[in-house]
């Protein structure tokens, strides 16, 4: 037994996850000396970037949608042979590669799927917190193993919980979610019609294109569309070190685009009610290139559905055999009760998308999105928590300030842009001021 095995579990935390914020976790803990175990309900690390993972939502044809470059964890770059833009494959091995390096791997219980997540006592912010497991493969009646921890890390992704819409009327073919779907053979000489034109919606209408009778891609908004490469280079990797100002970077990169994809409203999307980047941007430009071939065809937002008739608002309509939900994730932490992680509206609030405001040691890795943030954004939030958490032990003065400031009020993480009110923008921030916030607040604490 070695000696962190040996150690009880009220003086561990519980890391829950292994993919990449799960690793970033564990990395960071162990390089901080906080003693940790890991959960994982999948057999191997990767998470969602592990296709056999039943719960993994990628698809054969997903690839990054920002560069390795911008993307890797900096204290592990991807190898030099990787592509700019590697598939999910490349990445596995990657993640794989990252526990194998730091003998994360031990730290971790696999096949284990957490199923409660409690304060002992709900009236202690210094409480003690009861994880409650059982083996994946178990039915629901099985028996539950339950430890008390000294804290809870949640690190188990925000993109494995599908937003399945619900529409008027009944369809009579496929009714999917970009969840269920993995190739294009599931599309293979059908009418299909994409609901959504994110960027898994893009992916796979450019997929379709090829297996497909027919493509059509609903949307009931806009979108601003990035090219991966500009200038023969990816496009994350060029622009000034110094951020410009929202408004200013809003009207010069909205020029270049223009240059480079020219105007979507062309091939048939609406005109966007709302500046670039206050919605993710669509990494993806062959879909403008198949729209200008006639191989997709927009058409507006869903009314009703009739047999395998899609009755659209413009009172146009239209016969198809499967249509592909591309309508995104939910934020999925079912082992824990809401309150707990101060959920108001969309999403918990929680200081720099991590702390609970109420708990000292109840944090939440990865739950945050914006354009460019990389896995190296997660991991520095690691950081920070693994700081933060060894500081707390030993009563540090920086500790005990950045536990203040916890409480609130909550900083203004938007650098400035006017996000939209949507579900998957709940959690979204500027990528500069917020990694400078989390580096900053970590920097006390080295």
């Amino acid at each position: 037994m070695t000696p962190e095995t040996a150690v009880s579990t009220r003086d561990k935390i519980a890391l829950i996850g292994a993919g990449p914020s799960g690793l970033a976790g564990a990395r960071n803990l162990q390089k901080a000396g906080v003693p940790f175990q890991g959960f994982e309900a999948y057999t191997d690390v990767g998470g969602l970037w592990n296709i056999a993972n039943p719960r993994s939502t990628v698809y054969e044809s997903a690839h990054l949608i920002s560069s390795k470059t911008t993307t890797e964890f900096s204290e592990f770059p991807m190898p030099p042979q990787t592509a700019d833009y590697p598939g999910h494959a490349e990445l596995l091995d990657y993640f794989k590669a990252f526990a194998d390096h730091f003998d994360l791997k031990r730290h971790y219980r696999f096949g284990v799927r957490i199923v409660k997540v409690e304060p002992v006592d709900a009236d202690d912010p210094d409480t003690l917190w009861r994880v409650s497991w059982r083996p994946t493969e178990a039915g629901d009646g099985a028996p539950l193993e339950s430890a008390d921890f000294k804290g809870v890390i949640i690190a188990n992704g925000t993109l494995s919980e599908p937003n399945r819409p619900h529409f008027e009327g009944h369809f009579d073919g496929e009714l999917l979610h970009t969840a269920d779907y993995k190739s294009a053979d599931q599309l293979r000489g059908k009418r299909v019609l994409i609901v959504g034109a994110g960027n898994s919606g893009c992916d796979i209408a450019v997929d379709a294109v090829h297996a497909a009778h027919s493509v059509d891609i609903s949307v009931r908004r806009g979108y601003y569309f990035v090219p991966k490469y500009v200038f023969g280079k990816p496009a994350d990797t060029l622009g000034g070190k110094k951020p410009l100002p929202p408004w200013l970077k809003q009207r010069v990169d909205r020029i270049v685009l223009k240059w480079f994809t020219g105007d979507p409203v062309r091939f048939g999307f609406p005109k966007p009610e709302y500046k670039m980047y206050e919605s993710h941007p669509v990494v993806n430009s062959l879909i403008l290139y198949h729209l200008g071939h006639g191989d997709i065809h927009v058409r507006p937002d869903i009314e009703r559905l009739d047999g395998r008739t899609v009755h659209y608002r413009d009172g146009s309509q239209r016969d198809y055999d499967l249509i592909l939900a591309a309508t995104g994730y939910t934020l999925h932490y079912p082992f824990i009760e809401h309150e707990h992680l101060n959920w108001q509206g969309m999403a918990p609030q929680l200081y720099l998308n991590i702390f609970s405001p109420r708990y000292r040691r109840l944090a939440v890795l990865g739950m945050i999105e914006a354009s460019g943030i990389g896995w190296q954004g997660r991991y520095e939030q690691a950081e920070l928590v693994a700081r933060y958490f060894r500081g707390l032990e030993t009563q540090r003065p920086q500790a005990l300030a950045l536990q203040k400031a916890i409480a609130g009020p909550m900083p203004d993480l938007s650098g400035g842009y006017h996000y939209l009110k949507l579900a998957r923008m709940a959690y979204y921030v500027h990528k500069d001021t917020y990694r400078n916030a989390v580096r900053q607040a970590s920097a006390t604490l080295a």
